[in-house]
C-alpha cells in the first residue's frame, strides 16, 4: 500500500485543517504576502540559470501559507495582488482573461468561503516547478456541512512572476452569491 504523505511537512504552516496556525504566525504571514505581491514584476521573468524552476518551486512554497492565510482572513487585497494583470481565468462561470474580468464574481466566492462560522482547508496542495495544485474545503463551523469544495491548478512563476494562469472547478453547496454584509466584510484593493 503506498504511503501516505504530509503536504505540509516542509512549509511554515499547515493549513490542512483548522486551528494549526498560531495567531503570531497568522500575522507573520500576512506581512509576507504583502511583501512578496510587491516582488512581481511587470514583465514575467524568463527561466534559465540565474531564476531557475527549483527557485521559483521554492518561492511557490513559501508563498502557499500565506495565499491560504489571506483567503481565511478574506485580504481581497491580497489575493487580487497574487495574480498578473493579464491573468487567465478558466472556471465554470468563465473564462475570465485579466484582473479586472474576474474581480465581481470572484469577490463572492471569497465572501463565502472567509465567512464569519467557517473554516477554509486545503488538505492537498503539491508543487511543481512553476505549477501549484491544491485541493480546498470549507466547512461551517456548528454543522459540520461543507459549504464549498474545489480544485485548482496555479501556473505561477514565483515572487517574481506571480499568477500568471489558473483553472479551477469549484462547486457551491450552500450560496452561490455572498449576501452585502458578507461582501462588506471582505478587504479589497
Amino acid at each position: 500500500m503506498k504511503k501516505r504523505i504530509n503536504y505540509y511537512k516542509d512549509l511554515q504552516a499547515n493549513y490542512s485543517k483548522p486551528g494549526l496556525v498560531p495567531d503570531d504566525m497568522k500575522a507573520k504571514l500576512i506581512a509576507l504576502a504583502e511583501n512578496i505581491n510587491k516582488m512581481q514584476e511587470p514583465v514575467p521573468p524568463v527561466i534559465d540559470d540565474k531564476y531557475t524552476l527549483a527557485q521559483i518551486e521554492a518561492e511557490n512554497k513559501e508563498w502557499w501559507p500565506t495565499h491560504c492565510e489571506a483567503l481565511r482572513q478574506g485580504r481581497g487585497d491580497i489575493l487580487t495582488g497574487e495574480y498578473r494583470k493579464d491573468l487567465v481565468y478558466f472556471c465554470q462561470d468563465g473564462p475570465y482573461y485579466g484582473i479586472q474580468a474576474q474581480k465581481e464574481r470572484e469577490k463572492h466566492w471569497w465572501a463565502l468561503i472567509a465567512q464569519p462560522g467557517v473554516s477554509m482547508t486545503w488538505p492537498i496542495v503539491m508543487f511543481y516547478g512553476e505549477f501549484v495544485h491544491f485541493e480546498w474545503a470549507c466547512m461551517d463551523d456548528e454543522t459540520n456541512e461543507t459549504i464549498a469544495k474545489g480544485s485548482v491548478c496555479w501556473v505561477r512563476r514565483g515572487h517574481r512572476g506571480g499568477c500568471s494562469f489558473k483553472s479551477e472547478q469549484l462547486t457551491f453547496y450552500r450560496d452561490v452569491f455572498a449576501s452585502p454584509e458578507l461582501l462588506g466584510l471582505l478587504k479589497t484593493v
